[in-house]
């Protein structure tokens, strides 16, 4: 095992620097190193960390969402208001419709197929996006008119609307009813989850102010509370809907409002758990593509993607309309949320697992997904935010 995780640190850092020197995405190196350590082609990973591969990931994924909350000022989703909440899940419902309108004509599957696929490659990626926008809010690019927070706070949210539609249709698919609690628990999952997260991090608040321990116990303190409540909606998210994940950026979102001072210290230390965070999520992400599996698909799932991502685009132009963005921010807006790759790498082959008959096409175009829109958008972001954005 510590071989592995040795070979995936060493080579994902090494591709990543040099996709980095040559301006493409350091994520597209990784994702590489990955594949080629992977399973499929040198096997390399000791199957032991294959095994806690969507653990792992979810780790990194935490990581990365305190330190968003830690950087996050609600003041600046406050001015954003109504286009922020309708980005959590009107471009992911855009690109599903454009799914299921298309997939039929052009991979001749059913219409609950596609929105099954709708429904897996419509999640953005957090991973991709929330580094990416606290770059630009570091470097003060957009912020005053809170465009990286629109996009950070949409990306968050969008996955638990996502997800939830993929459960409903997959029920379908094996013959369960559909049930008006799936889709009343969106809305309970997210109010439950902010309302939770922004109570944790007020007594966090409370507590760091009152009792002086060191900033590496306070990490400590911050991952473990996380981990707790990512396991609680595991065990019990059907029961009582928990949306975990925001509540881990709300949790950093109080403390940062209760106790800025030391939320900014923390947020240091959190960036350099992310340098190793950042290596091990996307090789582990690329370890689980399979290029087997998209032999044979042909120009036509391609074709699906950009043309479904379009639809994607046409619902964050609904989304940003009577807001006061030039064009050239509407547009950054547009492509900065297309970049996909953990959800698709986490759920793109339980279809296939479920023995649904859609379950190969799911997983070669969700393969497809995070190969082309994760370094791709990635890389539009890098290119784009400063010719397209205001600097302040």
């Amino acid at each position: 095992m510590l071989i592995s995780i040795a070979l995936m640190m060493v080579f994902g850092m090494m591709l990543g620097w040099i996709c980095k020197k040559i301006r493409f995405p350091s994520l597209f190196g990784m994702i590489v190193t990955g594949m080629i350590l992977g399973p499929h082609i040198l096997n390399f990973i000791d199957p032991s960390i294959l095994n806690v591969s969507s653990e792992l990931r979810r780790i990194a994924l935490i990581i990365i969402l305190i330190r968003a909350g830690l950087s996050l000022d609600v003041t600046d989703l406050k001015k954003v208001g109504r286009p922020a909440v309708l980005m959590c899940f009107v471009p992911a419902c855009f690109e599903m419709a454009g799914m299921v309108l298309l997939a039929p004509l052009l991979l001749g599957i059913s219409r609950l197929d596609a929105a099954i696929l709708g429904a897996v490659v419509a999640a953005v990626s957090p991973a991709v996006i929330v580094p990416k926008m606290l770059k630009l809010m570091n470097e003060e690019y957009g912020t005053k008119q809170a465009i990286p927070q629109l996009i950070l706070a949409g990306a968050s949210v969008d996955d638990v609307f996502v997800i939830v539609m993929f459960s409903t249709f997959t029920g379908l698919a094996q013959g369960n009813q559909i049930s008006l609690r799936n889709f009343v628990n969106i809305p309970v999952s997210i109010i439950v989850g902010i309302f939770i997260g922004f109570c944790v991090g007020f007594m966090l608040a409370r507590y760091f102010e009152k009792v002086h321990i060191r900033d590496t116990a306070k990490v400590i303190i911050l991952l473990s509370i996380s981990f707790f409540m990512v396991t609680f909606e595991d065990a019990y998210g059907k029961i009582i809907p928990f949306a975990s994940l925001i509540a881990v950026m709300c949790m950093g979102i109080s403390l940062q409002r209760n106790r800025e001072v030391v939320a900014v210290r923390l947020s240091l230390k959190f960036n350099k758990l992310w340098v190793m965070a950042e290596i091990m999520l996307f090789v582990l992400v690329g370890a689980t593509v399979d290029l087997n599996n998209v032999k044979g698909v042909g120009v036509s799932a391609v074709l699906l993607l950009f043309t479904v991502l379009i639809f994607r685009m046409a619902g964050v132009i609904v989304c940003l309309i009577g807001t006061k963005l030039n064009t050239k921010e509407r547009v950054f807006c547009m492509l900065a949320y297309t970049p996909k790759a953990t959800v698709q790498a986490a759920i793109g082959g339980l279809p296939l697992a479920m023995g649904l008959s859609c379950g190969n096409i799911v997983l070669t175009v969700s393969v497809l997904a995070i190969l082309i829109t994760a370094p791709l958008g990635a890389f539009v972001i890098d290119l784009t935010y400063k010719k397209f954005l205001q600097h302040t």
